[in-house]
């Protein structure tokens, strides 16, 4: 496997805190390998990024709740995240990687939910090793309906048009990752731009206001990617959440400090009312946060 690059593990306070009930909606825990093993197979393996290090990263930045999101590293075991969930407590929700559908039974899938998990992430990426078959699909959202869960995609690599017939007439809320993942040097002409502003338009899709920092093409202070938040908050203002993604898995390149990629979303927010509700009141929605 590729040797990819671990998070700060220095996290600096943010230039003004963030409001109070500040949601990261995904970050990621990983390893220690020793008590967590990677599934057979899996596409990549991370340094270890525990759920003491996101805690302290949040502590350091203000933040007090956000979602631990399972990824494709574990597949259908979600030990990490129940761990996580329980010993994070109650301010953490749980997102299941969609291979639980068709590894696990319901009494598991209850089991999830019972711990805090509210939704599941589903990939189209054939790399990454962890596709649904149709049937499947169908299957896990029938599940996700029964459940009240929402549905959540991770993007391809060249953006959301490749995979997006497969779930843009879902009737759930649905969850795209990584801003659709545009072109920033495509301007507003990006097609996974205007797709999203489409879906965005039907309201049941929401938006994460995330991985700004890779999906620049100029680097820090990765202005290119501004206009491209404004774009989804000015069409859906309460379907934005926002979401570090630490520890920033397969990063090639030096990831940021955390606290950077907050001041980014402050920078998104044209006011103090849009960024409470994209870190406060919008993921409180989504996720079943109480307040």
């Amino acid at each position: 496997m590729p040797t990819y690059l671990p998070f700060d593990p220095n996290p600096r306070r943010p230039s003004k805190p963030p409001p109070r009930n500040t949601v990261d909606s995904q970050f990621h825990v990983l390893g220690p390998p020793e008590k967590y093993p990677v599934r057979p197979g899996a596409a990549y393996q991370m340094p270890t990024a525990t759920w003491e290090a996101a805690l302290r990263m949040h502590q350091t930045l203000g933040i007090e709740r956000g979602v631990i999101v399972q990824t494709t590293t574990y597949g259908a075991d979600h030990s990490v995240v129940l761990d996580g969930l329980a010993m994070m407590g109650a301010n953490y929700r749980g997102c299941a990687n969609a291979l639980v559908f068709a590894e696990a039974d319901d009494a598991y899938l209850d089991e999830l939910h019972q711990a805090g998990v509210r939704g599941a992430r589903f990939s189209f990426r054939q790399e990454l090793g962890a596709v649904l078959s149709d049937r499947e699909f169908a299957r896990a959202i029938a599940r996700i309906r029964e459940l009240g869960w929402y549905a959540k995609i991770q993007p391809e690599k060249d953006g959301i048009i490749s995979s997006v017939e497969q779930y843009q007439s879902l009737d759930v809320p649905v969850l795209i990752d990584h801003m659709a993942r545009p072109d920033p040097q495509a301007g507003p002409n990006d097609p996974n731009l205007k797709k999203m502003l489409e879906l965005l338009a039907r309201g049941n899709f929401w938006v994460m206001l995330s991985l700004g920092e890779k999906t620049s093409k100029k680097g820090w202070p990765y202005e290119d990617v501004v206009p491209i938040a404004r774009a989804y908050i000015e069409a859906a203002p309460d379907r934005c959440v926002w979401a570090s993604d630490w520890p920033h898995p397969v990063s090639v390149k030096q990831p940021p400090n955390d606290a950077d990629l907050l001041e980014l979303m402050y920078r998104y927010a044209p006011d103090q009312e849009t960024l409470e509700r994209i870190l406060v009141h919008n993921p409180a929605k989504l996720f079943g946060f109480d307040g």
